[in-house]
């Protein structure tokens, strides 16, 4: 889990935190930094799903376009074309 750090090595950074924080702090500083670490892994995801969404599809800005003249009469029946909008 910690890679090369030892189980001493564990030992030895929880007592000196003990001895600079004291035992009542510890666990104040324990929760704050939990918090801190599950706000952080919010804001990733919530970035994350902003890059992950479905690009919007280019017909929706062809609403409001002019018509083309390059269509030939035979697609439309000889009618002329309607737009529509959505709200």
């Amino acid at each position: 889990m910690f890679g090369g750090i030892g189980m001493w090595e564990i030992i030895l950074v929880f007592l000196v935190a003990l001895l600079l924080f004291g035992a009542k702090r510890l666990p104040e500083i324990g929760s704050s930094l939990g918090k801190g670490i599950r706000e952080f892994k919010g804001s990733l995801r919530e970035i994350e799903g902003e890059f992950k969404l479905p690009p919007e599809s280019p017909d929706r800005d062809k609403v409001n376009a002019p018509p083309s003249s390059s269509s030939s009469d035979d697609e439309n029946n000889g009618e002329p074309r309607k737009l529509t909008t959505s709200n």
